[in-house]
């Protein structure tokens, strides 16, 4: 894996770790009257990782290259009253957040394989 690949993962790390935030404080306030549920946008994640592409050629569009990523967290502002409270559904809080443990897991260990392959190849990659 390249290094660009290992940025893309650590920048999905920090969305996750963002998503999950969200997720929590969804989660704490669904008891909350007039509360909004919130997301994160995940369009700021996919604009960042296309200024990471290379052109290859003149006549590519050149992309902007920003180092931190930035997640624009938005509120939903559907009257839908699901928790009787607010618009906050238990049941989709608690699904989004599996998903992203799940998705937050796969990027730390394929990050954690990267660095040990490197710590293998450092070591001389099993030769003894």
């Amino acid at each position: 894996m390249q290094s660009s690949g290992i940025k893309s993962l650590e920048k999905f790390i920090d969305y996750c770790s963002t998503k999950n935030k969200v997720i929590s404080k969804n989660i704490a306030n669904i008891g909350t009257e007039n509360y909004k549920r919130q997301d994160v946008d995940f369009k700021s994640i996919l604009s960042e990782n296309m200024g990471q592409m290379r052109a290859t050629n003149p006549k590519h569009l050149r992309l902007n290259q920003n180092s931190k990523p930035k997640f624009e967290i938005s509120k939903d502002n559907s009257l839908d009253n699901v928790s009787g409270i607010n618009n906050v559904d238990i049941d989709r809080e608690m699904s989004e957040l599996a998903a992203n443990s799940i998705q937050f897991r796969f990027a730390s260990r394929k990050i954690g394989d990267y660095y040990r392959g490197l710590q293998n190849v450092i070591k001389g990659g099993g030769k003894f």
